[in-house]
């Protein structure tokens, strides 16, 4: 048989199935076909690989060394197209919405509200993914986006989610501990850990100039999440985009330090289709996401 021609997807199952059952009449029950439909496709198939896979065994059949290794390649590749179509359905859910959203955002400020939404919308399957190169809108890939900018796509709905802000944290225990001596004193007891980008923002960078400017650097993080875990371990504090620490300081796990000024960060735009969403769901998100917004406001 030539390398590049492979047998029909037909012939294989009818294969596999007789090899299976041991039998062509069971294949041919579970396939709904007729016993001489199976046996044709078993002598296609022979005639192809030019091999016999198949001897009588009483009443019934069993493979040749031929069929064996043939039968292993096929229900290695079945299994592999079984998955990859159950992968596809999901995409096929009445459910499903594709939201982007930046990785920080969605850590530290969306996840922990995941649950009321999913409470009010059961039959929500929500895809997240925090791939901002597929921030285009067009109700195939991307149903909602959520970035630091308009995307100023012809059609789009584009609305300011809420503006951030920069603050000073501190874990529970440490910010309890800095309220008891003055400001000026804060380094003498804590560390300074903080994001690289916020070293040379135009914003943010005056903060370390001035304020923040006796304090020791411990460590300086590229990751925000990873900037998260280093203040809750405590001993440090960080300025940090305010909807990155959300939770944690809904949680009770993080204090803002009120002694220092808060700096303007990131407006976040909600975009999706202007017109009617391609499902009801899709609005639904939409307008939730929009009252998360009143909602952080009030």
């Amino acid at each position: 048989m030539s390398e590049h021609r492979i047998p029909s997807l037909k012939l294989l199952m009818g294969f596999e199935a007789a090899a299976r059952h041991g039998s062509f009449s069971r294949a041919a029950d579970e396939l709904h076909v007729t016993q001489s439909a199976i046996s044709h496709q078993v002598q296609q198939l022979e005639d192809q690989v030019m091999q016999p896979l198949f001897r009588r065994a009483g009443r019934g059949v069993e493979l040749t060394v031929a069929g064996e290794v043939l039968l292993r390649s096929v229900q290695r590749t079945l299994t592999v197209l079984r998955s990859g179509l159950g992968r596809i359905a999901t995409y096929l859910d009445p459910g499903l919405v594709v939201l982007v959203c930046p990785a920080p955002l969605l850590h530290g400020w969306l996840q922990p509200r995941l649950r009321e939404l999913q409470a009010q919308l059961p039959e929500l399957c929500l895809l997240l993914s925090v791939d901002e190169s597929a921030r285009f809108v067009d109700e195939i890939d991307v149903d909602i986006a959520i970035g630091n900018r308009p995307l100023l796509q012809p059609g789009l709905q584009e609305i300011p989610l809420f503006q951030d802000e920069w603050v000073l944290v501190a874990n529970t225990d440490l910010a309890r501990k800095l309220a008891k001596v003055p400001q000026t004193q804060h380094h003498l007891h804590a560390d300074l850990t903080c994001l690289e980008e916020s070293l040379t923002s135009d914003v943010t960078a005056p903060l370390f100039l001035g304020p923040l400017a006796r304090f020791r650097k411990r460590a300086i993080y590229d990751d925000a999440r990873l900037l998260i875990e280093a203040v809750l371990e405590g001993g440090c504090i960080a300025c940090l985009p305010r909807l990155l620490v959300d939770a944690s300081l809904a949680r009770g796990q993080l204090q803002i330090l009120s002694e220092y000024p808060r700096l303007p960060g990131s407006t976040w735009w909600l975009s999706g289709m202007e017109k009617q969403a391609r499902s009801e769901i899709v609005l639904q998100v939409f307008n939730w996401l929009r009252a998360q917004s009143t909602e952080l406001h009030s």
